[in-house]
């Protein structure tokens, strides 16, 4: 068979081409006669068929409806065969940077001083950031006081999608907002990856923690190769901290629990990850910038002499066929019915 030819992707589904449509046929095509059969002691032979609302069919009509249905089966079994010819080679490519988003989830980030929430914003981005992005494995990590790992890294963004919707700031039970656990935790899922790849992490956040230490661990990791990036969610004027039952969260002292964006103090730390900082917005403007800088660090390569074959396949062909000569059956059984 020549590399280019004509073949089919699975051609053992061509061996279910004859016994079934037989078998079909001839116990629908013999069913009038058995009812004839049973009923032929109480009516005559020729009173039967308006009897019992059936009718025997010619041989030429017999034929035909054989040769109609037969037809039908040799196309979606032909069909599910998967025929195909032609090709394009396509080299591939392996990712050159690693992607980790750290996304906050303490109880702050449902404020909702952005529309529909921080939360609900950054959900947002991080859609964005998969849709465009093109060059690197992306992971997900939630934090409030612990950090757990959502997805590992991989090059799989529909599955990353599919969790999006279901990440809510109930899925941590201590609240709180520890961003240094996260960045550790972070360190520990790019630690196993590719020593030529470029190292990223993206943190998304209102930047409502206090708690030494996290510049100096950004500035540590910018050394050892991992960028840093912030996306600032929410505004400076802020707004109250909603608690469990939905209400302001209040302290006997303190009053409402108010929250602001603290964006000084996020891009304090973008500069020590040796990142950029944007503040998250409706435009896709914040994550293009992010997915700018870790392409322009990215290492990504061809593998070896490695190629994919992409098949032409051409089974939707038959596939539309037989809808369009089944269509008409489907009317001719709707005008009957209604009695036109």
């Amino acid at each position: 068979m020549p590399d280019a030819g004509f073949h089919f992707a699975a051609p053992w589904w061509l061996l279910g081409l004859p016994v079934p449509l037989l078998t079909w046929l001839w116990l629908r095509l013999t069913a009038p006669r058995r009812e004839f059969e049973r009923y032929r002691g109480y009516a005559d032979r020729h009173l039967l068929p308006h009897l019992l609302g059936l009718r025997e069919a010619s041989p030429q009509s017999a034929r035909q409806r054989w040769l109609a249905w037969s037809a039908l089966w040799a196309l979606l079994t032909v069909a599910a065969a998967g025929p195909r010819w032609d090709y394009t080679d396509m080299q591939l490519f392996r990712p050159g940077s690693d992607l980790v988003i750290l996304l906050d989830l303490s109880r702050s980030m449902d404020v909702t001083d952005v529309s529909p929430s921080r939360l609900g914003r950054a959900r947002q981005e991080i859609e964005d950031l998969i849709d465009e992005n093109r060059y690197s494995r992306v992971g997900l990590i939630g934090f409030a006081s612990v950090a757990h790992i959502i997805s590992p890294l991989t090059e799989d963004g529909a599955t990353l999608l599919r969790q999006l919707p279901a990440i809510s700031t109930d899925l941590v039970q201590l609240k709180g907002s520890r961003v240094t656990e996260a960045l550790a935790r972070a360190r520990q899922m790019l630690a196993g990856q590719p020593a030529d790849s470029s190292r990223h992490l993206l943190l998304i956040t209102d930047g409502d923690f206090e708690e030494p230490g996290y510049l100096e661990l950004a500035a540590e990791l910018n050394t050892a190769g991992i960028h840093l990036h912030v996306l600032g969610v929410g505004t400076a004027a802020g707004g109250p901290v909603p608690g469990p039952d939905g209400a302001p969260l209040r302290f006997p002292r303190l009053g409402t629990v108010v929250s602001r964006l603290d964006e000084a103090a996020l891009q304090q730390l973008a500069e020590q990850g040796g990142g950029i900082y944007r503040r998250a917005d409706f435009e896709a403007a914040d994550t293009a910038a992010v997915l700018g800088k870790v392409a322009a660090d990215s290492r990504a390569a061809a593998v070896a002499d490695a190629k994919t074959r992409v098949w032409n396949e051409r089974y939707f062909w038959l596939t539309a066929l037989v809808m369009l000569l089944v269509l008409p059956r489907f009317r001719r059984v709707a005008a009957a019915r209604s009695g036109t």
